[in-house]
């Protein structure tokens, strides 16, 4: 349709000059340029104003303006939606339009809003795949899942999270990515569902064995991956299988210790991280009505901007309720040192995923709170010879095993869990 009419045609003619010039315009410029065009010719330059638009809000400029780039991204997500249909892109575009003004409006506070983009999202997806523009009906649905985690709402998240791996498998994946089976298997374990739960982080164990076989997967994600494995058999009151699984676990840490990986890779904290904060999911708060909790399980990076903040926020109060409770169990142990154990713990994961999610170098820093994590337990399981604080005792050592699996000290990761397996089988 030519709008031409309506619009200025100096203006038209100026916008043209700017895309054509000898100098690449700003992004500025671009949105200027693109927002004068798209009213001449929508077909050709909505997608490119919906482009621009969404580099216009990651600006350096705006990094620290909350209410700017809500506006930008809230203009790119308005323009996505009138791309024309016969786009190719279209449903692409879209989704990343829609993703952008969703955390925008969560990093605001405004739930309810984000909620609604993120079933606009999936509504893409599916008008998207029947369309031919994606290859999957669960295109866009990923964030959707993500954020009925953290409403609590887990049994819709398992089974959307499920429909993801299945619609992954009916594409020809020989293998559904690690994230995606992670996040199903964490949200069947909330919903209850603890044998499907188990069955389903076998498949990743396995895919993750044929992975190494292949040379195509660090061992070190293999550790953890079993070491996850073990503590949800314990949980099931299925030690023997636990028992294994820590056996399989110690033979690579024996393998690490003696020739380190079989090749070199880059950073894979986040495989660690993920699964440890995973492990520590039982002794948070719960999700409730208009108080949501992070979606563990879920990559920390997928989180909703509110829900970290809050988890990070939290950093101070339990350094401080840490505090109180380690001047307190100097005088009363038998009152307070269990206690002290279980929230040290919380903070020491809460410390792992603050100090990962800043910089691949976490020995240094991180190296203090895990020794003092470990003799806490030890003085639990001196003082009170329980099976409690023998359990306690194997998680610290445990999580600081790991962690020095993460930081390739592998030595001293060998022997802190040659000494899980003594103590807990």
């Amino acid at each position: 349709m030519d709008h031409t009419d309506k619009v200025d045609q100096d203006a038209v003619l100026r916008a043209r000059t700017v895309l054509l010039g000898s100098g690449r315009p700003s992004v500025r410029q671009q949105v200027e340029a693109y927002r004068v065009l798209s009213a001449v010719s929508p077909i050709t330059y909505l997608p490119k104003l919906t482009q621009a638009l969404l580099s216009h809000g990651y600006a350096p400029e705006v990094r620290d303006r909350q209410e700017v780039r809500l506006a930008r991204h809230a203009e790119a997500a308005a323009t996505a939606r009138r791309i024309d249909s016969g786009e190719p892109k279209r449903t692409e575009l879209l989704v990343r339009a829609l993703s952008a003004y969703r955390y925008e409006l969560y990093a605001a506070g405004r739930r309810a809003e984000g909620f609604a983009i993120c079933e606009e999202m999936a509504e893409a997806g599916r008008w998207g795949f029947t369309h031919g523009q994606v290859p999957s009906p669960l295109y866009g649905h990923w964030q959707l899942a993500s954020v009925l985690a953290e409403d609590g709402n887990h049994q819709e998240a398992a089974e959307l999270c499920g429909r993801l791996v299945q619609a992954a498998r009916s594409e020809g994946s020989a293998q559904v990515d690690f994230w995606t089976m992670v996040a199903w298997t964490a949200e069947l374990d909330a919903a209850g569902c603890h044998d499907t739960a188990l069955t389903a982080f076998a498949d990743i164990v396995d895919a993750s064995r044929a992975e190494v076989d292949e040379g195509n997967s660090a061992l070190a994600i293999l550790t953890w991956q079993l070491v996850q494995q073990a503590g949800m058999l314990d949980a099931a009151g299925r030690r023997v299988e636990a028992g294994r699984a820590r056996q399989d676990a110690l033979a690579l840490l024996s393998e690490l210790d003696r020739t380190g990986e079989r090749k070199s890779w880059s950073n894979i904290l986040s495989w660690w991280t993920t699964l440890y904060a995973l492990s520590g999911r039982p002794t948070e708060p719960v999700a409730l009505p208009g108080s949501p909790a992070p979606a563990f399980g879920f990559p920390f990076h997928d989180w909703s901007p509110d829900v970290k903040q809050k988890y990070f926020d939290s950093l101070p109060t339990l350094e401080e309720q840490v505090a109180g409770l380690r001047e307190a169990a100097r005088t009363d142990p038998c009152e307070h040192l269990p206690a002290l154990v279980a929230l040290h713990r919380r903070l020491t994961i809460r410390s792992a995923l603050y100090q990962e999610n800043r910089s691949y170098r976490i020995l240094k820093p991180l190296r203090p709170i895990f020794d003092e994590n470990v003799t806490l337990a030890r003085r639990l399981a001196d003082m009170a010879a329980t099976e409690q604080s023998r359990e306690a005792l194997g998680q610290a050592l445990t999580d600081r095993s790991m962690f020095l699996l993460a930081a390739h000290q592998y030595g001293e990761a060998y022997d802190d869990y040659r000494e899980v397996v003594d103590l807990l089988g």
